[in-house]
């Protein structure tokens, strides 16, 4: 690496709010599996601190060291449906707490994984883990929770979402920050490092760490000095400050894997915001040339940003993996905020420009009297989205407040202004249940 790269990187890290947003670990639970609910919470609480008691040490070392802040250090597990079922257990509670215990013995932010994968129907442990979801994240601090609801390959399973709709409600009336905690996902990925939607994979090895870097704020200032150029140039110019990302968190990973003795997983290279100024999503898209996000265009520019991210990434490291786009929850995005108060951005522009970013509906607070069927609704048709499109898409959705209100949740969580949402009735709609078919173009064997 040569002075003027070196110079860079210091640049990015000081001015530009440049992070390695997480190192997470991936640990499989298989082994776990017991008849007894007791033995299995003993189980995975040894298991996780074993195998992960030194990721926030290493993770501090290697900030240390790099000169890189190392935002989040995380754990994410075999989803607790698949864990639980071979168990008596009316819910899986104990297993929340256990999860819970070895998070805080470890120190980490963050384990994810007390989750269900449901598009095509209910097992045994399914329902059990959904239904313990409102008193998990209320009687937990760390735990996070996903349910995937569809997948293009099986459809969309539509009593899931109707059960998801009331769960959302349930959890939120258990707990102040338990929706924050909560994503419904179709097409979930086995590698996400980001919460709360991470779980380990079934088809990941035993132990992996995975890498979520960010830096919207760098690519932001990376377009300050392309102003007035054509899309060409722009393009460009976001490839390849997204290799540039890409580089030092594939380093980070791979000295984290080598010190911890495990697996090294991929590099998600998703901006991620925070509410921090200068750390904005929103504030790339305007650099484009928009006067505020959710105008005319916002879609556009959104496209590009989350194209030629995942192509510079791409030419950085052959291990990319995850989400790896755009994020662009509200609450965590100062200028979403901002656009949003405005009067800017609404809800149909947002679902609109989920088409095209790297998950859904993200941290967006609504009135706290929405019914369970309209939070449903709004789960479907972000699922149909990713259906269709073959990609990633969800719903992490706060009923809190009225209209207008802001919540506030803290830390990288932000500020939510509670949105508008349309009031007529989709009731009916989401009381038939059953299943919306994968589409015609999933049949490529």
């Amino acid at each position: 690496m040569d002075i003027k790269q070196v110079q860079e990187t210091i640049e990015m890290i000081e001015e530009q709010n440049f992070d390695i947003r997480t190192i997470t670990m991936g640990i499989s639970l298989l082994d776990c599996i017991d008849t007894d609910i007791d033995r299995v919470a003993a189980k995975v609480y040894d298991k996780v601190v074993a195998k992960a008691s030194k990721l926030v040490e290493v993770g501090d070392e290697i900030a240390s060291e790099l000169g890189i802040p190392i935002v989040n250090k995380r754990v994410s597990v075999t989803p607790i449906s698949l864990i639980g079922a071979a168990t008596d257990a009316t819910d899986y509670v104990p297993i929340a707490k256990a999860l819970d215990k070895a998070a805080h013995e470890i120190g980490v932010d963050f384990i994810g994984g007390f989750s269900a994968l449901v598009q095509k129907g209910y097992q045994k442990g399914d329902e059990i883990l959904i239904n313990s979801i409102p008193r998990a994240l209320a009687e937990t601090e760390k735990v996070c929770s996903s349910v995937n609801i569809g997948s293009t390959k099986s459809g969309i399973n539509m009593t899931a979402v109707r059960d998801m709709g009331r769960i959302i409600k349930e959890t939120s009336e258990a707990s102040e920050m338990g929706p924050a905690k909560l994503v419904v996902f179709a097409n979930a990925v086995e590698d996400n490092p980001f919460m709360a939607g991470a779980f380990h994979g079934v088809g990941e090895a035993d132990v992996v760490i995975n890498v979520g870097v960010s830096g919207p704020g760098v690519v932001k200032r990376a377009l300050e000095k392309v102003r007035g150029e054509s899309f060409d140039v722009v393009a460009e110019t976001v490839k390849k400050t997204a290799f540039k990302i890409t580089r030092i968190g594939q380093l980070v990973g791979q000295m984290a894997s080598e010190r911890l003795g495990v697996k090294f997983g991929i590099v998600d290279l998703s901006l991620a915001p925070t509410p921090a100024v200068g750390d904005s999503v929103a504030r790339v898209l305007e650099e484009m040339g928009l006067e505020t996000v959710g105008t005319h265009g916002t879609t556009a520019a959104l496209a590009l940003l989350n194209d030629q991210v995942k192509k510079g990434g791409a030419m950085a490291c052959n291990q990319v993996g995850g989400l790896s786009g755009a994020f662009i929850p509200v609450s965590e995005d100062e200028g979403m905020i901002a656009a949003v108060q405005s009067g800017s951005l609404n809800l149909e522009k947002l679902e609109a420009m989920t088409a095209i970013c790297s998950v859904g509906l993200d941290m967006i607070a609504i009135p706290e009297d929405t019914p369970a069927e309209t939070i449903a609704a709004m789960i479907a048709d972000e699922a149909a989205i990713g259906v269709i499109n073959q990609k990633t898409t969800a719903v992490r959705i706060i009923p809190k407040g009225q209209e207008g209100d802001m919540i506030e949740f803290g830390g990288l969580l932000g500020t939510a202004p509670v949105m508008s949402v349309n009031k007529n009735s989709s009731a009916a709609f989401i009381a038939r249940g059953g299943q919306i078919p994968a589409p015609i173009h999933s049949f490529k064997n």
